[in-house]
């Protein structure tokens, strides 16, 4: 079994993308800064999206000139078409995320395209990239749909013999959008893709907590193989292109479940969860997880019996 997981913080864009209350590039930067000092090594920090269409992220130039060069960090960041990805790179970003649905209707709102185009748009975008730029290609609704409903195995399948061959070398994360899947179809699917895509170098999962299901997700993507797992500290988060769908599952509950398992995170989860508590607290934020409040409970009790 996987004896090291890697945790990508996602919260900075997954977690703050549906807040609608302006956080200040400050807080970004202090929240990103602490979380990095948590020992999360890889961090989403925002996405080159339309700013009217997105305005949380007017200011992902400045975020990301504050953060790149934080010591042994890897911040990375969501792009939707290849313009976009030639934004990042002007920026200065050095690791892509490109997302596309496997759904027509969740592509169609999420970016304005069927799937197919995006593929293309993928193409494109692989072709002029610097050489030493790193791409997570994100494949949303890759169980579940929140218009259509259970995405196929096959369906994902088909999708992503259109995109492997592009570049073997990408990270491929299959998200759970709407956090309706369940641990067997994770299992299942992950199962069929290292057995089918070979030549695909990583694998990485990214799930939600809408249904309670979050960190059996998690554990059920582990035990097929994957090492890498997306999650928001606070479990921030809510995708506005997927009606209903709450935060991700809890970095703070996806470090401390490996830590019981005996599995190295490289997290601190004390520190991590006092970042945790100030982004609960940010206006207008929705945040789920139960780590953070269980030892807040502990240690008011253990407070209360030293004193």
């Amino acid at each position: 079994m996987i004896k090291k997981i890697e945790i990508v913080e996602v919260g900075p864009r997954d977690g703050f993308q549906s807040i609608a209350t302006p956080i200040s590039t400050a807080t970004k930067i202090g929240l990103i800064k602490d979380l990095h000092a948590a020992g999360l090594q890889r961090i989403e920090i925002g996405s080159f999206v339309s700013k009217s269409a997105v305005p949380q992220f007017a200011d992902i130039d400045e975020v990301l000139k504050a953060t790149r060069d934080f010591p042994g960090f890897d911040p990375q960041v969501l792009v939707p078409t290849a313009r976009r990805a030639e934004e990042a790179i002007a920026a200065g970003a050095q690791h892509l995320v490109f997302v596309l649905s496997v759904s027509e209707r969740h592509n169609q709102s999420n970016v304005r395209r069927s799937p197919s185009e995006s593929v293309a748009e993928y193409g494109r975008m692989v072709k002029q990239l610097p050489s030493m730029t790193k791409i997570r290609l994100n494949i949303a609704t890759a169980f579940d749909c929140p218009y259509d409903g259970q995405m196929s195995i096959e369906a994902t399948l088909a999708l992503l013999d259109q995109l492997v061959d592009l570049m073997p070398e990408a990270e491929i994360g299959l998200c759970d959008t709407t956090g309706r899947v369940t641990p067997d179809h994770v299992e299942k699917l992950f199962s069929a893709c290292f057995e089918r895509y070979r030549q695909a170098t990583s694998w990485a999962f990214h799930a939600h907590d809408t249904y309670g299901l979050g960190l059996k997700n998690v554990t059920a993507a582990w035990r097929a193989g994957v090492s890498v797992i997306d999650a928001s500290f606070a479990g921030l988060g809510g995708c506005p292109f997927a009606p209903g769908a709450t935060g991700n599952v809890a970095t703070e509950d996806v470090a401390w479940l490996f830590q019981g398992m005996g599995i190295d995170t490289g997290v601190n989860i004390e520190k991590l969860v006092g970042v945790a508590q100030r982004g609960a607290a940010l206006p207008g934020a929705q945040s789920g997880g139960r780590v953070r409040d269980a030892l807040a409970a502990r240690n008011r009790l253990t407070l209360e019996t030293i004193t």
